[in-house]
């Protein structure tokens, strides 16, 4: 059933509003997801909200309404509040009229099989959840298995990062592991290492790419540390025509993802 909320002071609302802070996204394993095409991306996906936050205004929207009724027949917490609560809970002047919170799935690097598909995305040290958002929505665009986040990277179950991936993030296989973990789970199996690095003699329209590939993308204003270079198994370059040096981390990765799907035509 429906409860209708009014109060700020609402321990719904306060749950709501601390998964804003990772700490306490870690202590209860959720996380939020807001907007109609986030929430309908991830229903899509096979995935409801626990909890489901509307606006009276939201609820009219057809498919919010349908969304709704099956994540409380599946017995979500349904409240119905107003915009000002709704800008509480997502920490935005003019939110969303749907917000959900949703379980966060198990990101050990077991859990990512390698044969589901022909290119992995793998990011060290990001730091920006902006990038890590646009970097899981490329990935889906280029038809890749997941991301997995190398060492300590922003937290992809962020608001921002949510927020960025567009709904990304629930097409999207998430794993996250050391180096060290990382290396011996790949070298387990098959797969081609390819990195990214300003010092490759490669160029990446020229490279041969293997199946599985894995794409290696280092930190935004570090780049790959040397001993990770070194253990790719192919290093590439993208050449820069003009005065920057460098591409931004999430747009280097759309490059070579599509220059990789396009090599395999």
């Amino acid at each position: 059933m429906v409860r209708q909320v009014t109060a700020f002071s609402n321990a719904t609302v306060k749950r709501l509003r601390s998964l804003r802070e990772k700490k306490a996204r870690r202590a209860e394993g959720l996380f939020l997801a807001e907007g109609l095409r986030i929430i309908a991306e991830a229903r899509d996906s096979g995935q409801l909200p626990e909890i489901i936050a509307f606006s009276p205004e939201g609820a009219k929207h057809p498919l919010a309404a349908e969304i709704i009724a099956q994540a409380e027949a599946a017995g979500a917490d349904a409240v119905e509040t107003t915009a000002d609560i709704l800008a509480k809970m997502s920490g935005k002047d003019n939110p969303q009229m749907l917000l959900g919170a949703y379980r966060q799935p198990d990101t050990s690097l077991d859990r990512i099989d390698r044969s589901t598909a022909d290119l992995w995305i793998v990011a060290q040290a990001l730091r920006d959840p902006g990038n890590l958002g646009t970097i899981l929505r490329t990935g889906d665009a280029a038809g890749a298995g997941g991301l997995i986040l190398i060492d300590d990277c922003v937290d992809p179950f962020s608001v921002e990062a949510v927020r960025a991936s567009m709904g990304a993030l629930f097409t999207q296989q998430i794993a996250t592991a050391r180096w060290d973990e990382f290396i011996a789970w790949l070298r387990s199996g098959e797969g081609q290492l390819v990195g990214t690095s300003l010092k490759a003699t490669d160029d990446y329209l020229d490279s041969k790419y293997e199946r599985p590939c894995f794409l290696l993308i280092g930190n935004e204003q570090q780049g790959l540390p040397a001993d990770y270079e070194a253990a790719c198994d192919l290093l590439v370059k993208i050449p820069m025509a003009g005065r920057a040096d460098s591409l931004n981390a999430a747009m280097a990765t759309a490059v070579m993802a599509f220059a990789i799907r396009s090599s395999w035509r």
